[in-house]
């Protein structure tokens, strides 16, 4: 066997070797009397079957297992020949060049090696993290709001005039060209004023009313609307409000607190507030990072940090990419690079750089998760996929089985990874912020409590 190795780059080697057909017969017959030795066949004793019968009858196995025995052989020898170890060899090796001569096989391989670079200057590619301070009016608000929803309801006295968030009690009938329509009636229903739930107008039209008061409303029902026998068509509902009901007066104090705060040994309005604080700081922060600073973070890497790519991986990627476009073009266009080869591997093309950012970030990402030492365990994975389903409403089980039977769980544990990395190196530089300023404080400023610190991953 004839052996050639170059390394194209660091990331990338190329394997030249010629397979000769003396000992690709050599391994066929190795291969052929293994299988001798425990097949039987009809006419035959175990093990006694002749050799060119088993070469006859398994002969498209036999030469594959063959082929691959040798391929694997010429990639440890290539292995040691580039002195590299095994572990630095990512994803599978492509054979770009398999031309059978008379006397032997003329081989290329292509290996993807693991990128080696430093991480010296990351401190510089994080970007800046400024927090406004919570005010007190922002946690007073915040206070309102849950005493509201946590308030309870009351009939609202008899002059009490129907107005937006209020809850309206009624009996409703509809009618559609003066007939009444299937699913327009019922009795005692309960609509928050301003939800949205009735067509657009119903809702409008009650406001002003009194308990016990009867109207009819007029209004016309989309065009959209999902029963296609209404859709469009003008209505009129017969509409009686039996009652309104209004949140009971909030009422904030150490009782409404301690049924907030059960776990807490010493509840309290104040220690309400601190956590209401810490919460609206962990809001802001998260809204900060998702909707600005991680995106930021990841240019400033992509910029900062140059180094080779394994293209085998690179064109794993735009493959994926391109895949995944398919699914956002309409059936015209899917027909138009089906039958067009061209328009097909240019449109595969313009997702080239893409790629090679996201292979590049994911290189990064795993290398700062190493040393960082930060990590997401498989029951992680698994327990997102079962929240974010229960939360779109899916069923949990379905889900988790689709991303495992279509192999998308590494993809998404490395996406949590990535999220959890950025986020830490955020709040790596908040922190460092935090201790610039306090710094700066006059001696006699009284230093301010200790806050709880905030999870990243949260």
């Amino acid at each position: 066997m004839d052996l050639e190795t170059k390394k194209i780059n660091t990331a990338n080697a190329l394997v030249s070797a010629k397979l000769l057909a003396k000992d690709l017969e050599n391994k066929t017959n190795q291969i052929a009397s293994k299988i001798a030795k425990t097949i039987k066949l009809d006419g035959f004793r175990k093990g006694k079957v002749p050799l060119n019968i088993i070469k006859s009858r398994y002969q498209a196995n036999i030469e594959q297992d063959a082929q691959k025995q040798a391929v694997e052989e010429i990639l440890q020898s290539a292995i040691k020949e580039l002195d590299i170890q095994t572990h630095d060899v990512i994803g599978d090796p492509a054979i770009t060049k398999f031309d059978k001569k008379d006397d032997f096989i003329d081989l290329e391989i292509k290996i993807s090696l693991k990128p080696d670079f430093k991480l010296d200057n990351i401190a510089s590619c994080i970007p800046d993290v400024k927090l406004q301070a919570i005010q007190p009016k922002q946690i007073e608000d915040r206070l309102d709001e849950i005493a509201k929803t946590k308030a309870p309801l009351i009939e609202a006295k008899p002059d009490k005039i129907l107005a937006e968030n209020d809850i309206a009690n009624i009996n409703f009938e509809g009618f559609v060209g003066g007939e009444a329509f299937e699913g327009g009636k019922a009795e005692n229903f309960d609509l928050t004023i301003g939800s949205g739930q009735f067509i657009p107008g119903f809702e409008t039209a009650l406001i002003g009313m009194k308990s016990g008061e009867e109207k009819e409303i007029n209004v016309s029902f989309p065009e959209s609307y999902q029963a296609e026998n209404l859709a469009g068509k003008p209505a009129v509902f017969k509409v009686k409000l039996n009652k309104i009901q209004i949140k009971d007066n909030p009422k904030i104090d150490e009782a409404f607190a301690k049924s907030l705060l059960p776990q807490e040994e010493n509840p309290s309005v104040e220690l309400l507030k601190e956590k209401i604080k810490e919460q609206l700081h962990l809001e802001a922060k998260t809204k900060l990072y998702n909707e600005e600073l991680k995106e930021k973070l990841i240019e400033n890497l992509d910029k900062a940090i140059d180094f080779d790519l394994p293209e085998l991986i690179v064109e794993q990627e735009m493959d994926l990419l391109f895949r995944n476009s398919l699914n956002t073009l309409d059936q015209k266009e899917l027909e138009e690079l089906k039958s067009d080869t061209k328009k097909a591997q240019e449109k595969r093309e313009s997702f080239r750089e893409d790629a090679k950012k996201s292979v590049k970030i994911t290189f990064i990402v795993d290398a700062l998760a190493k040393q960082e030492n930060i990590n997401v365990e498989d029951n992680e994975v698994l327990q997102t996929i079962y929240y974010e389903s229960i939360m779109n409403r899916q069923d949990p089980k379905e889900a988790i089985d689709y991303y495992k039977q279509n192999n998308m769980l590494p993809a998404i544990k490395m996406a949590m990874i990535e999220d959890k990395i950025l986020s830490h190196l955020l709040d790596k530089k908040l922190a460092g912020n935090k201790s610039d300023e306090s710094s700066k404080e006059p001696t006699e400023t009284k230093k301010a409590p200790k806050k709880p610190k905030a999870k990243a991953e949260e």
